[in-house]
């Protein structure tokens, strides 16, 4: 498997929730089935149980992310390590569903869980991922949307650490109200100049308003 689809594990789950909208996906056991994309065996395990575990391990990782957007590298890392410690996976060489042009097994690193339940798998998998993207890119690799209210956790990929926005659509949003902001105080500079930029009576009166007694 990919890292990049261990990683996303994480993603998806931190961004099921977003707390300056109020906004909440993950009420139901289908909601949760539903994170873990194309491993049906595993999303079959999941229970109505599961729905309260998902949201406490959500926060836990929420917390990474928003460490690590902070600058605090090492409260990041402690927070990922007891992630890690908690929910254990055992790595294995797996070749299936990858076969080369002669047929043999493109062989790849697997991350095997073996979880008592559906959300121990799913915490096993994401803190592994998001701790092998840390230690691959570093901790400043991990951000939160900069577009207010979002605050989505993304993955940062882009070559010269450039990320700031967890969508297109945000940093559109974004860069439009930047835009908006920017005309707006040209506008009121422009105006001030203006005022200012008026002759005056010797009495220190507007000239205009003299003419319009």
């Amino acid at each position: 498997m990919e890292l990049a689809y261990y990683s996303d594990y994480a993603v998806r789950l931190v961004n099921t929730e977003e707390p300056a909208r109020g906004k909440d996906t993950l009420t139901s056991v289908e909601a949760v089935r539903g994170l873990f994309g194309g491993n049906q065996s595993a999303a079959r395990r999941a229970t109505d149980a599961d729905v309260t575990r998902f949201r406490s391990v959500r926060a836990r990782l929420r917390s990474v992310f928003e460490a690590a957007d902070g600058g605090d590298e090492t409260l990041a890392v402690d927070l990922l390590n007891s992630l890690l410690l908690e929910f254990p996976v055992s790595p294995q060489i797996s070749g299936h569903d990858f076969r080369d042009d002669d047929g043999r097994p493109l062989w790849h690193m697997h991350l095997a869980d073996h979880p008592s339940n559906a959300t121990a798998g799913y915490a096993a998998i994401a803190a592994m991922g998001l701790a092998f993207h840390l230690t691959e890119y570093g901790v400043d690799r991990l951000g939160l949307c900069e577009a207010p209210p979002c605050r989505n956790a993304y993955l940062d990929t882009s070559t010269n650490r450039s990320r700031r926005y967890c969508s297109d659509r945000c940093a559109t949003r974004a860069n439009v109200a930047a835009y908006r902001a920017r005309k707006r105080l040209e506008a009121e500079n422009t105006g001030r100049a203006a005022d200012s930029a008026q002759p005056t009576t010797a009495s220190g009166e507007r000239r205009s308003d003299v003419r319009g007694r």
